[in-house]
């Protein structure tokens, strides 16, 4: 099993240096100067005082990869590009390969299920920022973050277990999810939070105001 990352940034990046730093098979797909700078120097992956560069194969394009049923497609596009990353895989695979998104938002497998049969969700709790080109950091450990994951429509399966199976070895924390889709809903509403934050900083949540808009439900 061959891992591909589609979108080899904040999360795909980490996600991507974790399992290669376990011994899993990986390869990149990005684009720009992050291409250009994990082509020639690698990703260089930091987490609390280390770092480590891995000489990956990357492209800018899954045309270039021989994808096989084997391989797993992790895709970290951003949602908006999720249409775009689609119809790049279609041209790349008959679509039998396994394409698992690592996306926040609840629409991105709908719209990976009209190309390809095998669909995954990841329900991701992961801090980590992509600030300059061919580094990613991880700010938590040692366990990295948290990728619950199941296949979409909502169900058991081989595959969905081998993966969390896999994150773990990788230092993540995972189960395999038979309601994949209520755990991504689920961060979703957790996630309207940002907003009050943005506004109104930290200290909002322990604030009268806070007070007053739990009291109007």
């Amino acid at each position: 099993m061959r891992f591909v990352v589609y979108g080899a940034g904040a999360i795909g990046g980490v996600v991507g240096a974790r399992l290669a730093q376990h011994g899993q098979d990986v390869a990149l797909i990005a684009r720009g100067a992050h291409y250009e700078a994990i082509r020639d120097r690698g990703l260089t992956i930091e987490w609390g005082d280390e770092r480590a560069t891995l000489d990956l194969p990357v492209v800018d394009d899954p045309a270039a990869l021989k994808l096989t049923p084997d391989d797993v497609v992790l895709l970290a596009v951003k949602s908006q590009d999720t249409p775009g990353a689609v119809r790049a895989l279609a041209r790349a695979t008959s679509g039998d390969v396994a394409v698992v998104s690592l996306q926040n938002g609840v629409d991105n497998e709908r719209v990976l299920l009209r190309s390809f049969a095998r669909v995954y969700g990841v329900c991701v709790m992961c801090p980590t920022a992509h600030l300059d080109a061919g580094v990613v950091q991880a700010y938590s450990t040692p366990t990295t973050g948290i990728l619950d994951v199941g296949r979409v429509p909502d169900g058991p399966d081989d595959l969905a277990e081998t993966l969390a199976a896999t994150f773990r070895a990788s230092t993540f924390a995972s189960e395999a999810r038979a309601d994949i889709t209520r755990w991504k809903y689920g961060k979703l509403l957790m996630n309207l939070s940002n907003s009050i934050d943005a506004a109104c900083g930290p200290e909002a949540r322990t604030s009268p105001l806070a007070s007053l808009v739990r009291r109007e439900g």
